[in-house]
């Protein structure tokens, strides 16, 4: 019979995704049918439950604590996993108390530590989130917050505070940005340059970034502003913010805008702010149509074309060779980022071909049901949403979240190509193409696989040696997302 144990620690916090991370440690281990290590949040409480590894113990736990979790075949084997749990857990404690990193436990502390800082990176749950950037944005510290689960009221009244204080707000869910030619979380290492990037999408911001680097060119900045920036209810306050610092910048030669289509009276703000710019702008605000664009700015419809707008020239790889599908006439879409999602859609929609997808794109479908049981029309899924990570890795930090899904579409006859992101840079996966690789290996025939990967080959993970993993395993490359898409059209007999 198994064996369910738990442990609470009181006031204790790990990021979210070293916990996951060890998670999946320990839930590899002999004997362990699943593992969880999570704040005790009501959230957390019910992955837990469902999981059915919650106890009596964890129960009882309240939101600052952190819980460990598991269930294993026998008590042996859930003692020796729980062992495992609280050694990794104090691993990094370990290391910290031997290495050059002076650790902190506020924000006043580490200012005088650093009395030179000017930007602080907020990654702690949600609802302590805005209580942290304050404190911030009172020494004088520019906020980055990585958190999700913040509400929306808080990010307006705290974007509101840091724009009368003359300071910016990235986020919240801020995931990239480069400042200074410091990559921030998911960012690539990428050369300094004249362009700079204003984006409400951190794949967006990636994948542009990368493209401009590849084709010799670099970054001044590129400025995270969140994804609901350009609601209404926020104003745009940290886009505006954005296109002043860059407008002002010396070395900033050109500007890239990046966004989901915003709404009507806030898309009217930020292009009358651009057309009181003498520099120019590429306005790529994904799946809008229509817009009414100042002089100085050109539309892209894709991040490929804004990358070859601010390049004034074509960016990426040689394009890659056409190719068909020898079955099927479907193609699923498997994405780990939710931009790339929407740009393959557009792609679709530019080519005449329907899609359903659980992105909100103007045009597509909504997806019912599980994405590899829609058999009728082709599916764009972003596996980075809730539905799939809730108490889960994203899949660009665990690319097995991606497996079951890309199993029924490789088993599916009417799957003709299939469509991936790997994303690469700092924060992901080390190893992203070798894990799909080692998936995909001794396939004989099936659908048509087509990945693009985003990153430079002075990412942790370089992308040349990423690249020759995919082709090794009969993967097609494109250079882009874009081109991905396109090829994909192709493939299953489109325009």
């Amino acid at each position: 019979m198994s064996v369910i144990a738990n442990e609470v620690r009181r006031a204790t916090y790990f990021d979210s995704i070293v916990l996951m991370r060890i998670s999946r440690q320990v839930a590899g281990m002999t004997g362990v049918a699943e593992a969880g290590l999570m704040l005790g949040t009501p959230a957390n409480k019910d992955i837990l439950r469902e999981a059915g590894i919650l106890g009596p113990e964890g129960e009882a736990a309240e939101a600052g604590d952190l819980i460990l979790a598991l269930r294993a075949a026998d008590a042996a084997a859930a003692a020796a996993a729980m062992a495992e749990a609280k050694r990794l857990l104090d691993a990094p404690k370990e290391q910290a108390a031997t290495s050059a990193l002076c650790a902190v436990r506020t924000i006043r502390s580490a200012v005088r530590e650093l009395p030179d800082a000017n930007l602080a990176l907020i990654s702690v749950p949600g609802h302590f989130a805005v209580a942290e950037a304050r404190k911030a944005l009172a020494l004088g510290l520019h906020v980055m917050i990585f958190s999700d689960n913040v509400a929306l009221a808080d990010e307006v009244a705290i974007k509101r505070e840091a724009r009368a204080r003359g300071l910016l707000v990235m986020g919240p869910d801020c995931g990239t940005a480069i400042i200074g030619g410091a990559p921030l979380c998911f960012a690539n290492e990428v050369p300094r340059g004249d362009i700079g990037i204003v984006g409400a999408s951190g794949t967006g911001i990636q994948e542009v970034s990368c493209l401009i680097a590849r084709a010799g060119r670099g970054i001044s900045h590129a400025i995270g502003t969140g994804g609901r920036d350009l609601k209404a209810e926020v104003g745009a306050i940290t886009t505006l913010m954005a296109i002043d610092a860059l407008d002002a910048d010396p070395a900033t030669r050109h500007i890239v805008l990046i966004s989901k289509p915003p709404e009507a009276a806030v898309a009217r703000v930020v292009l009358d702010r651009v057309a009181r710019s003498a520099k120019p702008f590429t306005i790529c605000f994904l799946g809008a149509a229509g817009l009414s664009l100042p002089a100085n700015a050109r539309a892209a419809a894709t991040l490929k074309a804004a990358a070859d707008a601010s390049l004034g020239r074509a960016a990426g790889d040689a394009p890659a060779a056409r190719v068909r599908a020898h079955r099927g006439s479907l193609v699923r879409g498997l994405f780990a980022g939710g931009t790339f999602c929407s740009e393959a859609q557009i792609v679709f929609a530019q080519a005449g071909l329907p899609v359903a997808s659980n992105v909100p794109v103007p045009g597509a479908k909504p997806l019912a049901g599980a994405p590899e049981a829609h058999g009728l029309a082709h599916t764009m899924i972003d596996l980075g949403d809730d539905e799939f990570t809730r108490g889960r890795p994203h899949p660009m930090i665990e690319p097995a979240v991606r497996e079951r899904p890309l199993a029924a579409a490789l088993a599916d006859p009417a799957t003709g190509a299939i469509l991936l992101d790997v994303v690469l840079g700092y924060g992901a996966h080390p190893d992203p193409a070798g894990h799909l690789a080692g998936f995909l290996g001794g396939r004989n025939g099936g659908p048509l696989v087509i990945a693009s990967v985003t990153g430079t080959d002075a990412d942790p993970q370089p992308r040349g040696a990423q690249v020759e993993k995919l082709l090794a395993a009969g993967v097609t490359v494109a250079g882009s997302n874009a081109e991905a898409a396109a090829l994909a059209v192709t493939a299953v007999g489109g325009a």
